[in-house]
Order: C-alpha cells, then structure tokens, then sequence
C-alpha cells in the first residue's frame, strides 16, 4: 500500500465521504486525487447521527457494510478508508492538520442538517487556509442548479414541469475510478461494525450494502431489463430496478451513471430514468425548502392516536391484506415497493386517522432508504392521495402474488379473491377481521 510519511511540502488533499460510499463516477474522490499528491479517503461516523436516541438499526447495518466494501475498493488502488469517530467538524479538522491538508472535497448536501454542518465546516477549516469544494452532482443525477423551480417559494413544484427542465439539464459522462491513491500516513480507527454503531432491531433479511454488492444487483437488472421493472403503475410483484433505492440513497451507485446508462430506446429504460429524476426532484426541493422536513414538527403538537390501532398497522394486522403485506415486507426487508408505501400511508392517514408523523416516524426506522426528502415530503402530501387505495388491491397486485408471498396464511385463497379475506369466513385466530370499514365489497 503507498503509504508515505507527511511532509509539509506535499500538497495533501482530503476527500470526504458522506453520501458517496463509492469509488466508481465519484466527483470528490478524482478531484481530490487529481489536486494532491497524496490524498486521505475519509469518513467520519458522526455521533449526532449514529448515537441518535432513536437509531435506525437497518441504516446502521447497510452503512457498516458499505464501509467495508468502499475500504476494499479502496484497498485495491492501493489506499484505505480512514475513520474517525465523534463531531463530525472537529474530526476533520483534525484530520487535516495531522496531514497539514491543502483541500477537502466534499459532495453538496441536501439536507438541512447537512448543509450546516459544511457551512461549519467550511467557517472551521478558514482557521487554517484550508479551503473546501463542493461537489454538484454526486448524490443527484444533475446539479440542481440547472432545475431551479421559479415561482413562490412556498408553492410545492410540479413534478412534470421539473421532469422537462431535468431531462434539457446537462449530465455529465462518468467518470473512472482512480488507478492508484497515494495516501499519507495517518491513524484510523478501524472500520465499524453494526454493533458500533447503534444496538437498535434489525429487519432478518436486510440486503447487504456496498459498491461491490450494488453493482452487482445493478448488472442483473440491466441484463433482464424488459422483465425487471414491470409495467404500469406499480405492479407490486415486479419490483426489479427499485431494489436499488438503498444503494442509492448510501451513494453506493451514482445515479449519474445510472442515467448514462440507461436505455432511453426501450420504455422500461425510460421508466428507470424517470423513477432517478424523481430522486431528485426530491432531494432538490429539500435543498430548496430546507424547512420542509421541520416545520410541521415545530409548529404544532401531534394528534393523539390508538396505540393498539398504530400497533396493528406496524404489525401488518389490519385485516387489508394489501396493507398489511408491504408492512410485513419492510419488517422482514427494511424495505418496500414505491406503491406498497403510498397504500400503507394513505390507509393510516385517511382510512385510521393518525398523524402522518407516527407513520413518518416508523418508516425512518425501519426503511433503508428512508431520507428527509424522499420520506418527510412523501407523507406531508400523502393526505391527497386516495384513500380507497387498500381497495383497489387488484389494480397493483392483480392475481395476488404479493400478498400471497407476505401472508402466507391466506395463501390457499384463490386468484384476487386474496385481497378479500372477510368473504371467505377466514377465522380471526389466522388473519384479523378489518380494523375499520373502508366501504369494502
């Protein structure tokens, strides 16, 4: 491995990962590569986030994973992640001056607590003439710079009008993975394991995170694209191309590649693409409207609710089979189909009448992908969905199947009928009576 010893005179840069645990098309690593003559692969476990009093046990899973396949991907040009635990301003800069570090490259943030968090770092390393370079483009598929939305600030924007200004946005080609890292020596502690990182359950068949692994599954849906992504508008037995959420959202897979990559000729292709630039379109009106993911919390008390009704509807027993199999499925996966979350979300907000933050609540925990944008944004609009939704099952799961494969107990039932428990005199001791009458047939 080249390791070589510091000298003040050897212009050291640092890059920064955060939510780029990658080496393949990875902006801040190949700048930093290419500004240095030695550069420091560093990421800090920040303890606001792992030590929070309400861990995220899958996240913290996939992250530990994905930490150990980026400092493998690493190890192979020659270099090593360094880790440091604890605030995440301090760690870095003492990172940069034990190497006496020209340069920290860092991917743009979204998040409201990101973007503090750079803006103090940032204002810290100045101390010491260290200059920070944030990089566009690195968690998103383009800069959002070149999909602003005009318009009132307060106004959600529409997605079909951002969708025409992101495909006319540039996209930049992908880049290589660097051949070789000269890193300067330097003390790391050594790559967390889950168990460090938080103590929270865990979903049984949790997906394994990392590059390494996100390529993987990538390659195997692009070689059965015309079967992956499924038709329409969200057949939930056809999950393909949205498996990759979590890589994702870790920055395992860089959505800018993905794009590149996609075949725009055939219409699952173009599908993909559309499902990335709505990521985006997220994660851009967050950086937008940074208040949007707080301000609901800030300005109003929660309502209050049954316990034994929220318990049900975490639990996948509410007598909705359809319901109930997407929750069954995110205790089992830490995840869960794009449709399967709009039907679980409508039917506690407008069928049981909970708060939308209990339910926002319980997705941060559990999901892998589960972001401020993506999640928050989701379930503040999810009061204008329709709630018959949960009974319109046959639409998204027309012969069953995935109800089938969550509840096995009803498994025996024919076809659609699945979806309708309550007409086959199923005794309550195997599947609930329904929680609540939805006008059901």
């Amino acid at each position: 491995m080249p390791v070589v010893e510091n000298d003040h005179r050897m212009a050291v840069t640092i890059a920064l990962f955060t939510r780029d645990l990658r080496v393949n098309d990875n902006p801040v690593l190949l700048a930093a590569v290419r500004e240095g003559a030695a550069v420091v692969p560093l990421f800090v476990v920040d303890d606001r986030i792992a030590g929070s009093s309400r861990p995220a046990g899958n996240q913290l899973r996939f992250l530990s994973a994905a930490l150990a396949e980026l400092d493998a991907e690493l190890r192979c040009a020659g270099g090593q992640l360094v880790i440091r635990h604890g605030d995440y301003v301090d760690a870095v800069d003492k990172v940069a001056a034990q190497v006496h570090a020209d340069t920290v490259h860092v991917a743009e943030d979204v998040t409201w607590y990101g973007r503090c968090r750079a803006r103090a770092l940032r204002e810290r390393l100045a101390r010491r003439s260290c200059l920070v370079h944030t990089h566009p483009a690195t968690v998103t598929a383009v800069d959002a710079a070149h999909c602003a939305q005009p318009g009132r600030d307060d106004l959600v924007p529409d997605f079909a009008t951002y969708f025409r200004r992101w495909l006319e946005a540039p996209k930049r080609l992908p880049l290589d993975k660097p051949d070789e890292l000269i890193v300067p020596r330097v003390d790391s502690d050594p790559v967390p394991k889950f168990d460090e990182l938080g103590d929270a359950a865990v979903s049984p068949q949790l997906a394994v995170g990392g590059e390494i692994t996100g390529r993987a599954l990538w390659r195997g849906c692009t070689a059965g694209q015309k079967q992956a992504l499924g038709r329409a508008r969200g057949d939930l037995t056809r999950e393909g191309f949205s498996r990759l959420s979590p890589y994702l959202h870790f920055g395992c897979l860089s959505a800018a590649e993905m794009v590149y990559r996609a075949d725009m000729a055939t219409a699952d292709g173009r599908a993909f693409v559309r499902l990335l630039a709505r990521r985006d379109f997220h994660l851009q009106f967050l950086a937008a409207r940074a208040d949007i993911a707080r301000s609901d919390d800030r300005h109003r008390g929660r309502q209050a609710h049954d316990p034994i009704v929220v318990g049900a509807w975490r639990d996948g027993r509410t007598g909705y089979p359809i319901v109930d199999a997407g929750m069954r499925q995110l205790a089992a996966q830490g995840w869960m189909p794009e449709r399967a979350r709009v039907i679980a979300a409508s039917f506690l907000t407008t069928t049981l009448h909970v708060d939308w933050r209990v339910g926002a609540d319980h997705f941060r925990r559990w999901l892998l992908d589960a972001d401020a944008a993506s999640n928050r944004f989701t379930w503040q609009q999810v009061g204008r969905l329709d709630p018959r939704a949960a009974g319109r099952a046959e639409r998204y799961d027309p012969e069953g199947n995935y109800v089938r494969r969550w509840i096995p107990e009803l498994a025996s039932l024919p076809g659609s009928e699945i979806h309708r428990p309550w007409r086959h005199s199923v005794p309550t001791s195997i599947y609930p009576a329904p929680i609540a009458d939805t006008g059901r047939n």
